[in-house]
């Protein structure tokens, strides 16, 4: 299966794996029975020749004596933000992909399908060093643009999601769409509350968690050096002995993080690195089609 993570780690390009995942993403869009369907009602604007009269507002006919269709999500120009975090913590692998190489794959896979329904999209790469920042735009030419940063990217230093929100919170306008894709181990309590408060400005905001398979099992059996990716922490401790604490706190976080999400209305979706990227961004996209957010 060309989406199994084993085969896309075999492609050489981001852009080569994107274009898999789109692939496996359009061909599960058109076994949908809600194909070509929206049920995201986004305005009103005044009836002009070419419009469809099944879109006529018949309500609003009556009430102001003037046609008026409804325009619906799909119909409208989005901004899409891609926020992908880039520190060292992300580079982490226990299999075929990293979770840099996952998110990297989810983001251009979006900006794929995004920029193909004439949609704007720019990208934020949170890196120690600085946020590497593109403006939305909705080009064949920015897509080249945005594939070209995510190319070979590699994570450096700790977790700045704070920096996203700042960000953010300049850039991005009301009803834009806000990703984002990291692994939110950030030791900043309150940097991923900064960033779902952009859903009071009514912007659409996701938050993809992509952690890998060890750190949500922990499998390690031997007595091991466990060395901090983010700064010089390191722990000896025996895997037999702390699974069940680790496995508590890995749960008690997970849940806090899908709660936090679900309060602020944003969606969250999990997603390992094991698994089909195709299906993670199905599962996004349903929630758009179906108006469903805060469930994963």
């Amino acid at each position: 299966m060309l989406l199994d993570p084993q085969a896309l780690a075999k492609l050489s390009s981001v852009k080569l794996r994107a274009r898999a995942v789109v692939e496996g993403v359009l061909s599960g869009l058109h076994k949908s029975p809600h194909q070509g369907q929206s049920v995201e009602f986004a305005e009103h604007k005044e009836y002009a020749p070419g419009d469809e009269i099944r879109h006529i507002d018949w309500k609003a006919f009556g009430k102001f004596d003037k046609y008026y269709v409804k325009r619906y999500e799909h119909e409208t120009n989005l901004r899409a933000y891609l926020a992908i975090d880039a520190s060292a913590s992300m580079n982490y692998r226990s299999g075929d992909l990293s979770k840099l190489d996952v998110a990297t794959m989810l983001a251009a896979s979006l900006a794929y399908l995004l920029i193909r329904q004439q949609d704007a999209v720019g990208l934020l790469i949170l890196k120690a060093s600085g946020t590497q920042y593109i403006p939305p735009r909705s080009s064949a030419s920015h897509l080249q643009a945005i594939l070209e940063a995510l190319e070979g990217l590699k994570g450096e230093g700790p977790t700045r999601l704070a920096a996203a929100a700042d960000l953010l919170s300049e850039k991005a306008q009301r009803r834009s769409a806000v990703v984002l894709l990291s692994d939110l181990f950030d030791e900043d309590p309150k940097a991923l509350a900064r960033l779902l408060q952009l859903r009071l400005r009514k912007n659409d905001v996701s938050v993809f968690q992509v952690l890998d398979r060890a750190e949500l099992e922990f499998p390690f059996e031997d007595h091991t050096l466990f060395l901090s990716m983010e700064d010089e922490r390191q722990q000896q401790a025996s895997p037999r002995e702390i699974r069940e604490s680790y496995l508590e706190e890995i749960r008690a976080f997970l849940d806090q993080t899908k709660r936090s999400c679900f309060e602020m209305d944003c969606y969250y979706e999990a997603v390992r690195t094991d698994e089909a990227m195709d299906r993670a961004l199905l599962r996004y996209l349903g929630r758009r089609e179906n108006g469903r957010r805060g469930k994963s």
